[in-house]
């Protein structure tokens, strides 16, 4: 028994032409491996794109790559994640599934108020899957709360169950003021539980649920992330042992500066320096510079140069953040370092329960789905006055279910 398991591939996420390339490379890679390796199946454990609707491109590499699955036999089991998720229910994953390139596996109906969900079985193993979608801002967890447990627990033979959200016991600090939920809302007694949504790389197993593992993202999707992460990754299971494996395209170099007390050209010179010991060739470069400039404007520091300089050596991107460098000369506003997520939920949470049109806790969770819809995008081809028409049908579905429950 042979299978991969990836998640948040996010195809389609960075808008850099470069490092576009780069993640689509990673899927690819992960695309060979499976083949080359003859597996059994692939299990997609959401945000196989980085949103509900993805451009042409995407799509095509998507179709492109899960064909050449198809021709060798090698199903692909997956779920949605919370950026594929759309708030109409329907997600791109119902096009490739009536495509016949992958099958959802997190099907099910509702019995006496209760979610039984299904299991779809391989039919070359016989290793039964089931999970859960994932939804922004966490509102997945309802689903388990509402789960009809029985069913999972008592089936018999191998078992996946598939989930998109974080699992409290795993989250790490830098993770602590995101949305998750116990592990003990998960079924147990599966053999494996295959994660998303959490951008890291972990494996633990607990009493009753064993091999719960995070994969990371097929490849780093933000410029922290290139920092911590510095590649991307999967996990191969082959006769129940789990390897975690290394996606590495383009090597990518983190240079961190720090100028405190300097000027802006001793700062310039400083961050040249940084690269001197360094084999940059072909690589992607972060750069972080921080501290306080005792003389001279944040501007003054040519970065236009220096990364021209960089390129000329052959790097193959560079990219900077100075969210940490401040100068004497001026004031600035201090903000904490956050994801949108993290300062969405923390705004929503502030502000609910001052409409009173609804409970606090169903406000909040309408709010989150109004967020979601504004952040469709329009087609290809859509008229302004159809995009912004769909926009408002969608809305007023969701504000009419919510007033009717």
């Amino acid at each position: 028994m042979k299978f991969v398991h990836i998640a948040d591939c996010h195809l389609g996420s960075w808008r850099e032409p470069k490092l576009r390339e780069i993640n689509n490379n990673a899927f690819i890679s992960v695309i060979d491996f499976c083949i080359k390796k003859e597996i059994d199946f692939l299990v997609i454990a959401g945000d196989l794109f980085n949103t509900a609707l993805p451009s042409i491109d995407s799509i095509k590499l998507a179709v492109c790559q899960l064909k050449r699955l198809k021709d060798k036999k090698i199903p692909v089991y997956a779920i949605a994640g919370s950026h594929d998720f759309s708030p109409s229910g329907k997600t791109m994953l119902d096009v490739l599934e009536n495509a016949g390139l992958l099958i959802d596996v997190s099907r099910g109906e509702t019995v006496e108020g209760k979610l039984k969900l299904k299991f779809t079985e391989d039919m070359k193993t016989g290793i039964k899957l089931t999970g859960l979608l994932g939804k922004k801002g966490g509102l997945e967890k309802n689903y388990y709360y509402d789960l009809h447990r029985e069913n999972l627990e008592n089936e018999k033979g191998y078992k996946i169950f598939l989930f998109h959200s974080a699992i409290t016991e795993l989250k790490t600090k830098e993770l602590s003021n995101m949305e998750s939920m116990p592990l003990s809302l998960l079924p147990k007694g599966f053999n494996y539980y295959a994660g998303g949504h959490v951008h890291i790389v972990d494996q633990k197993n607990f009493k009753e649920y064993y091999n719960v593992i995070y994969p990371g993202p097929i490849w780093p999707n933000s410029f922290s992330e290139l920092e911590k992460l510095g590649q991307g990754g999967f996990v191969f299971v082959e006769n129940g042992k789990a390897e975690q494996m290394k996606i590495e395209p383009k090597t990518v170099i983190s240079v961190k500066i720090n100028v405190e007390n300097k000027n802006a050209t001793e700062a310039e010179q400083e961050i040249i320096d940084g690269f001197k010991e360094e084999s940059i060739k072909d690589s992607v470069i972060t750069l972080r510079v921080e501290g306080c400039l005792r003389k001279g404007k944040i501007t003054e520091i040519n970065f236009k140069k220096i990364f021209e300089d960089l390129y000329a050596k052959g790097v193959h991107f560079v990219m900077k953040n100075t969210s940490g460098l401040k100068t004497k000369e001026f004031e600035e506003m201090k903000i904490k370092e956050s994801s949108a997520e993290e300062i969405e939920n923390n705004l929503i949470e502030e502000h609910s329960g001052q409409l009173k049109i609804f409970e606090k806790e169903k406000e909040k969770e309408l709010t989150k789905e109004l967020l979601q819809m504004f952040s469709v995008e329009k087609n290809e081809g859509e008229k302004n006055s159809d995009f912004e028409k769909r926009i408002k049908e969608m809305v007023d579905s969701v504000i009419m279910e919510t007033s009717s429950t």
